[in-house]
């Protein structure tokens, strides 16, 4: 069973739709126990960091995801569900993410000449081929939307893309990966991340 995590930040249902349509058992929740017996997680998300911060705190998911993560089993954070995972957004000063990998989110460059937020395809750069990107093509085509990047720290960058700036597009490190991306959006190539995933113990 998948747990996908509601703390009402949106894009729940085209996770789950996408989840189901490769054959996977998962369920849409927002209650720490259920997620505390789930056999892996999915973070999705879209809006503000400090807002998803807030969130989380207030369904006391927050110990629960350090909990589930700490327990070694698969986890996976999406777009907001990204960026909640390391430690601070210029987005939301003042406000403490969750702290479970090193880095923070910036602001995409505005005197880049691109527009801002980044809505569409982009290709990635796989630096690191993990469990995660595996059995994709070359360069592959994932669709973003975001106004804020990662820059992490540490060697669990696993790709890049860019836009205006490196983006720190996908990460892992153990049993915890994350994708600025949507996968669920993302066509085929999008589905067999989700496939590699799911399929991880």
């Amino acid at each position: 069973m998948i747990a996908i995590i509601d703390y009402g930040a949106g894009n729940l249902q085209s996770v789950e739709k996408a989840l189901r349509h490769i054959g996977c058992d998962c369920l849409v929740t927002s209650d720490p126990q259920r997620l505390a017996e789930a056999q892996s997680a999915i973070l999705p998300g879209v809006g503000a960091f400090g807002e998803a911060m807030s969130a989380l705190r207030s369904r006391r998911l927050e110990p629960a995801i350090g909990d589930f993560v700490a327990s070694g089993r698969p986890f996976l954070g999406i777009c907001l569900g990204l960026q909640v995972l390391f430690d601070t957004s210029e987005e939301s000063p003042g406000v403490a993410g969750l702290g479970l990998l090193r880095g923070k989110i910036l602001r995409l460059p505005e005197d880049s000449g691109l527009k801002i937020p980044h809505i569409g395809w982009n290709s990635l750069e796989i630096t690191r081929l993990g469990k995660l990107l595996s059995n994709l093509p070359p360069e592959p085509y994932l669709y973003f939307v975001h106004s804020y990047y990662l820059q992490a720290e540490g060697s669990v960058v696993a790709a890049t893309a860019q836009y205006g700036a490196t983006i720190h597009a996908a990460v892992e490190y153990g049993n915890l990966w994350a994708c600025q991306f949507h996968p669920e959006k993302s066509g085929e190539t999008g589905l067999q991340i989700l496939r590699n995933f799911a399929a991880q113990k």
